[in-house]
């Protein structure tokens, strides 16, 4: 009597969660360590993709392209949607994002403070900023994450 069709009209019952909640954000992620490692860099990124555009647009691109990976790590883990996809090894996957991170802005920074102006030294400024930022959450990722799995090898 009841097909698929049925099903999905009705609501949730009582004390049964509901299969998939949309994109719900997580709030005590955004203020936990992580969240906020996240924030600061998404915000990081975003002065000096700004710093970049009104002086030296050709490293534009590379804090553009930054500031959309880390939007997309904070949006993944702030609505748990990461969990989804579990053949991923998503610590790994965040440490990569922030070394390359810090190469990327360490390159560029040093390349964009030899122009001499205001706006490129301003970012040459936070991009030394958020390479410790980055540095930062990779010691913190491979702390939590990594270390304890090397060691738990080792016991066996």
């Amino acid at each position: 009597m009841f097909s698929a069709w049925d099903r999905r009209d009705r609501p949730p019952e009582e004390g049964t969660a509901a299969g998939l909640q949309g994109f719900a954000v997580d709030k005590t992620f955004l203020s936990s360590l992580k969240g906020i490692l996240l924030e600061t860099e998404l915000a990081l990124t975003f002065i000096i993709f700004i710093c970049f555009t009104a002086s030296i647009s050709a490293y534009m691109a590379a804090a553009l392209l930054e500031f959309f990976i880390t939007l997309a790590f904070l949006f993944l883990y702030a609505t748990q949607y990461y969990q989804r996809f579990d053949r991923l090894n998503w610590p790994c996957l965040d440490f990569l994002r922030c070394i390359s991170a810090i190469i990327i802005f360490l390159v560029v920074s040093f390349a964009a403070v030899t122009s001499r102006e205001g706006a490129a030294i301003a970012a040459f400024v936070f991009g030394i900023i958020l390479v410790f930022v980055f540095a930062y959450d990779a010691f913190k990722i491979y702390q939590t994450e990594m270390a304890p799995r090397a060691t738990q090898g080792d016991q066996q």
